[in-house]
């Protein structure tokens, strides 16, 4: 990989006007985009702005997060066996054949997403073209969307590579607003079709991670393709972090409406001003007027205060948590109370354990922890295990880390159980006061 240097020119051919003034012209131009057509503006914009660039094109991650599939161009015919439907114009894009992913961990597409840095391939990368490949990291406020892939016809300097890192920044804003408004991108990133309990329930997280100067969040559900009723439901606020991991009860869409039924009955009480207690109340007398206690949903339910580190948490249930403290790992105790909609009724009484700048706990599912394969359970030991060996990893890569080694203990076969992981990085406070690890709150008991 190589950065390069050269003048900076541009669309005249004359010196450069600075790179600010190139990329606001190219987020005027995204935010002036049809929301089905960013890549294509964004090419066009591109080859104005830096005349060296001869093509462009998005990849996004799938859902397995292993690979990254090229979105297709805007007026390409459907294929007869691709996953889209075909309509009377046939000029709808479509996904590309599965031959078309690019692995991430094979390739520099792939590093460029995993270490959120522009790498630029050899001259022609061997081809005799004489072109550079340019992979820019395609993200969103921590959560790693894709990359964008440029060929040009030379090496950059290093303000043109600060610059493009900026693009892919602006090109992830720009996604994240127009990703519900066109189906584009989610028929590019799926290698297979999902299920409906899975549409359902990638539908209903908030996103695959986040992160700011304070913490980094990140989550992953698995089987990617065919989740029932396990979920992850995050809420960023000037203060604190609320975030809940929901292990679900039965299969297939009947789990899906019952998680989906948890978890928006979780964000009404919320965003009324519950508590954490009464949001627990609130959900859980909500499920069980639905289903009369037949049926119910495990959950912790957590507010992380990031001025000093606090967190507060309801045990519903069996999801757990692992605390990573330097090289130590260590389950946190908690007292276990009543799944949601199983009484009603049922009063809900929140615990707090501390935090320390640089602590990370890893939250996971029953379909973790208690998952059964030829060799036995994984069990909390492997788990703790996979947990230490993450520590260098940053959050983002952890949950697909924990999975990787959960599917190598089911010998490659497929998972039993749905299975959710959540990684939490704590850094230190957002400029709050220092943590004092003697505060409790009134109501709650210490761990």
């Amino acid at each position: 990989m190589s950065t390069h240097g050269r003048p900076a020119r541009d669309e005249h051919g004359g010196p450069a006007r600075g790179g600010q003034g190139r990329t606001a012209r190219v987020e005027r131009a995204l935010r002036a985009a049809p929301a089905y057509a960013l890549p294509e503006v964004l090419a066009a914009t591109l080859s104005r702005e830096y005349p060296v660039v001869s093509a462009a094109r998005l990849l996004v991650c799938d859902y397995h997060s292993r690979a990254l599939m090229p979105v297709a161009p805007l007026l390409a015919t459907p294929h007869p066996d691709s996953l889209a439907l075909a309509v009377p114009d046939g000029d709808v894009p479509i996904a590309e054949e599965d031959a078309e992913a690019l692995g991430i961990r094979q390739t520099p597409a792939g590093r460029a997403f995993v270490t959120g840095r522009v790498l630029a391939s050899p001259e022609g990368d061997g081809d005799g073209s004489g072109e550079t490949g340019t992979y820019i990291p395609v993200r969103a406020r921590g959560e790693r969307i894709g990359v964008l892939e440029i060929s040009a016809s030379g090496p950059w300097s290093a303000d043109e590579v600060g610059e493009l890192a900026e693009i892919g920044e602006l090109l992830g804003s720009a996604l994240k607003v127009a990703w519900n408004r066109t189906d584009r991108y989610e028929r590019a990133r799926r290698r297979h079709r999902l299920t409906l309990a899975a549409e359902l329930q990638w539908q209903l997280l908030p996103g695959h991670a986040h992160a700011d100067d304070s913490f980094s969040l990140a989550g992953h559900l698995e089987p990617a393709y065919s989740i029932g009723g396990d979920n992850f439901d995050w809420s960023v606020e000037h203060d604190h972090l609320a975030l809940t991991v929901t292990n679900g009860s039965g299969t297939g869409i009947n789990a899906a409406l019952l998680t989906s039924l948890t978890v928006g009955a979780l964000r009404n009480a919320r965003r009324s001003g519950a508590d954490l207690g009464e949001q627990a109340s609130l959900a859980n007398d909500m499920v069980h007027v639905r289903h009369g206690g037949r049926e119910f949903t495990e959950t912790l339910v957590m507010r992380i205060d990031l001025a000093d580190g606090t967190v507060h948490v309801i045990d519903a249930g069996s999801p757990r948590i692992l605390l990573l403290r330097g090289a130590e790992v260590t389950p946190v105790p908690l007292e276990q109370q009543m799944p949601l909609g199983m009484f009603p009724d049922t009063a809900y009484r929140p615990q707090r354990f501390d935090l320390e700048p640089g602590d990370r706990l890893v939250i996971v599912s029953d379909g973790v922890f208690a998952a059964k394969a030829t060799a036995g359970e994984y069990g909390t030991l492997l788990l703790e295990q996979a947990t230490r060996r993450s520590r260098l990893q940053p959050a983002a890569e952890v949950p697909l880390s924990v999975i990787d080694e959960l599917i190598e203990f089911h010998e490659g076969t497929d998972l039993a159980d749905d299975a959710v992981v959540v990684c939490f990085d704590w850094h230190h406070p957002p400029g709050g006061p220092s943590p004092d690890p003697g505060r409790a709150v009134q109501g709650e008991s210490a761990i």
